[in-house]
């Protein structure tokens, strides 16, 4: 699944080239991606005529802000809001309406000059609103209510990380998957932080100390920002807007490398599951308290 960079990159992509562009009309060839509103009708009405001014991402979120412009006499209103959510297998190329047509695309946004937004996904699971001027996003999509804060902003503080994880009585790994708590984090980048603040993803919330917390908070930081810069990781199928993979998968230090060398120690990576998703940990440079190892 995408996760806060893969996610990011996305968006970066589309704010270098959909800005001001009006969206002339679509077509959507699954209905069931299309999660507000109930119409496949009303959805491609409200956003044809209307222009992107920017996108912005919330946790795994994507929002494009919609602006309507009338010539005479010439005014901006809202046109809402566009949002997306990739899911686990979803892809938004920026294409050639000439070009061949993806084998799983979903949903077709049409602009001038011959370009289109295709939202590509092969599990299906990706869902598209159309939020209306009269309500904001978290109103129609209800996800955004749930969302903790973002890793890089000042309400991601150590006292509120500290504050989160001391009262729970869960493993670490398990929490960093908690939208609630931070938003954004998935198990690529909760594995990586794990391993760069020496903490075993088994380990109990509420027997950290306060050092592991600041360390862990710090590398959660450090690691999102390491997989913007590379343009996300690709294990699976993650593309960015242009249709290029990710760079960070190369260099991860723990996640997707069961039984290869630790990057530190040599040691054998080890792979466990928990909650039901893998873990990745090298047991040796990780040893804090193996009395919680399954």
């Amino acid at each position: 699944m995408p996760e806060l960079p893969e996610v990011e990159t996305v968006c970066r992509g589309l704010n270098a080239v959909t800005p001001h562009r009006a969206i002339v009309g679509g077509d959507v060839l699954l209905d069931s991606t299309i999660a507000h509103p109930v119409s496949v009708a009303d959805f491609l009405t409200g956003l044809q005529g209307c222009a992107i001014d920017r996108w912005q991402r919330r946790g795994k979120y994507l929002l494009a802000k919609l602006i309507r412009v009338f010539k005479n006499p010439q005014k901006f209103v809202s046109g809402g809001y566009l949002g997306v959510h990739l899911r686990m297998t979803g892809q938004l190329l920026w294409c050639h309406s000439s070009d061949k047509l993806q084998k799983h695309t979903r949903v077709r946004l049409f602009f001038a000059d011959d370009r289109e937004l295709r939202f590509v996904d092969q599990r299906t699971f990706g869902k598209m609103w159309w939020v209306p001027p009269d309500l904001e996003p978290p109103e129609a999509i209800s996800g955004l209510r749930k969302l903790g804060p973002e890793p890089f902003s000042e309400e991601f503080s150590v006292e509120y990380f500290a504050g989160q994880l001391q009262k729970r009585q869960k493993s670490i790994k398990t929490a960093l998957l908690d939208q609630a708590i931070v938003a954004g984090a998935g198990n690529i980048y909760a594995d990586e932080a794990l391993f760069l603040s020496k903490i075993p993803p088994t380990q109990i919330c509420s027997h950290l100390t306060p050092d592991e917390i600041d360390r862990l908070r710090t590398a959660l930081i450090r690691v999102l920002q390491d997989s913007i810069d590379a343009g996300g990781t690709t294990f699976s199928n993650f593309l960015n807007v242009e249709g290029i993979n990710g760079n960070y998968g190369g260099v991860a230090w723990v996640y997707n490398r069961t039984g290869q060398p630790c990057r530190v120690c040599q040691t054998p990576i080890v792979r466990v599951k928990l909650g039901g998703r893998s873990s990745h940990f090298c047991p040796q440079c990780q040893h804090r308290s193996m009395t919680h190892y399954p």
